[in-house]
């Protein structure tokens, strides 16, 4: 005849009986709580998790039927050969004038570093809109084609610019980018205007000037 305590043994489940002694019955299915990635929380697109699949594909379908699309080219008329001889004088002249950014950005392309430009072009146009509500429309597309780390045309920004436009990206602005905006600038001033100025394309532009001068006179 078993025992109080051999009884008591027999009538515990077989499952119960395997768990580990710091377990009971009450611990063994506690209810599950909320749970968030802290990398979700915010801008910086850093993971690859659900949560960031459909914010994405909501900003696809922003893309594709909220706004039109953000500014690809220039329509601008033929520069003068004065006007071509000025972009050598500054960056600052070439990038005012629309036929310069134009040239400049198919210079660029040659180098798979357009996506500066577009950039660029971008935040003007961003800087010029006053509807809060298209601002941040306009902002989060700016933000995920050419700031998430997702992004095929990604541009080169430091940490710290970074970590700003995260910031910013809460309540965006006209001006969230500005900062981003002046390092890709300096980037391309450095960087891709010394070649640019000393490049076949724009040597042909030089040549192109005095030739068409002489045949109009």
């Amino acid at each position: 005849m078993p025992t109080p305590h051999e009884a008591e043994k027999q009538n515990t489940g077989p499952e119960e009986a395997d768990w580990p002694p710091s377990m009971s019955s009450r611990d063994a299915a506690p209810p599950a709580g909320p749970s968030r990635n802290p990398c979700c929380l915010c801008w910086c697109c850093c993971c690859s998790c659900s949560w960031n699949e459909e914010r994405r594909r909501a900003w696809q379908a922003s893309r594709e039927s909220k706004l039109q699309p953000l500014p690809s080219c220039e329509v601008c008329a033929t520069p003068s050969p004065e006007e071509v001889q000025s972009w050598a004088q500054s960056f600052d002249k070439l990038m005012h004038s629309p036929a310069g950014r134009s040239v400049f950005r198919a210079f660029l392309r040659t180098e798979y570093s357009e996506e500066n430009m577009l950039f660029w072009l971008a935040c003007e146009e961003l800087k010029a809109e006053a509807n809060q509500h298209v601002v941040d429309e306009k902002a989060r597309l700016i933000y995920e084609d050419y700031v998430s780390i997702l992004s095929p045309r990604e541009v080169s920004l430091d940490s710290r610019v970074r970590e700003g436009i995260n910031k910013r990206m809460q309540e965006p602005s006209a001006h969230t980018f500005d900062d981003a905006q002046l390092q890709i600038y300096t980037l391309m001033h450095r960087d891709s205007y010394p070649r640019f100025l000393s490049s076949p394309t724009y040597r042909a532009l030089l040549l192109q000037g005095p030739s068409q001068s002489s045949s109009e006179a």
